[in-house]
């Protein structure tokens, strides 16, 4: 009988991943290739994170949509996770306004089909490899509400920019009902305990409405959105 763990996978007796460590490098290297050759053509871009859970009815997925839209018709491009929800919603906003959408598949144990409003598709088997696209190539991070691996992209951010790891950019956060919580106790709990400064809480910013996020970023790269890594 073949046991599965929690999240699906297969766990056989007398299995010894440590043996292929090194052979699983060469598919590190090729999912680097394969980002940076398809991103690097891309131009001045934005990611947009959110939950894969939050379906077309909701107020965010609207807004999301919206805000993706606006994104593109300003001349970035967008990048998503591939998925449903926040992530299709953003896809879906893009080429509506003609621009350039990219989704950074992940695949999982329980599957996450593309969103079928993909331009460009890439597929990563590692979270890590995918995460650095999101960064290396984005003018800029949209946070829309979401679980654990949005907050898990929101804080990689910030600790990046605050750690002087890559240059600062723009991190929007939409949803003050959303977020309000964890911005109180970042400010509260987190700062009154000195673990950040006060110009931590300045790394990001929270909105309501699609067209404060175009403002923000507007506003931090002026006219030339020239923005580099």
């Amino acid at each position: 009988m073949v046991k599965k763990n929690s999240c699906g996978k297969r766990i056989q007796a007398g299995d010894d991943f440590t043996r292929e460590d090194t052979w699983r490098i060469f598919r590190i290297m090729a999912e680097f290739v394969e980002g940076f050759e398809m991103l690097s053509r891309v131009g001045a871009a934005v990611s947009i994170f959110g939950s894969s859970r939050i379906k077309p009815d909701n107020v965010y997925y609207r807004k999301t949509e919206r805000t993706a839209f606006l994104l593109a018709k300003e001349g970035y491009a967008v990048i998503t996770g591939g998925g449903p929800g926040i992530m299709e919603a953003a896809n879906k906003g893009t080429q509506a306004a003609g621009g350039r959408s990219i989704g950074l598949n992940i695949q999982l144990p329980m599957e996450q089909d593309p969103n079928p409003y993909i331009d460009t598709l890439i597929e990563f088997h590692y979270f890590f490899c995918r995460k650095v696209m999101f960064v290396k190539y984005a003018k800029a991070f949209v946070i829309m509400p979401g679980g654990y691996g949005t907050m898990d992209e929101l804080f990689e951010s910030l600790n990046l920019i605050q750690t002087c790891r890559i240059n600062r950019f723009p991190v929007v956060m939409l949803g003050k009902q959303y977020w309000g919580g964890l911005i109180d106790w970042m400010k509260k709990s987190v700062f009154e305990k000195r673990c950040i400064s006060p110009e931590d809480l300045d790394i990001f910013s929270v909105v309501d409405e699609p067209e404060e996020v175009i403002m923000r970023i507007r506003e931090f790269y002026g006219k030339s959105r020239e923005g580099k890594r």
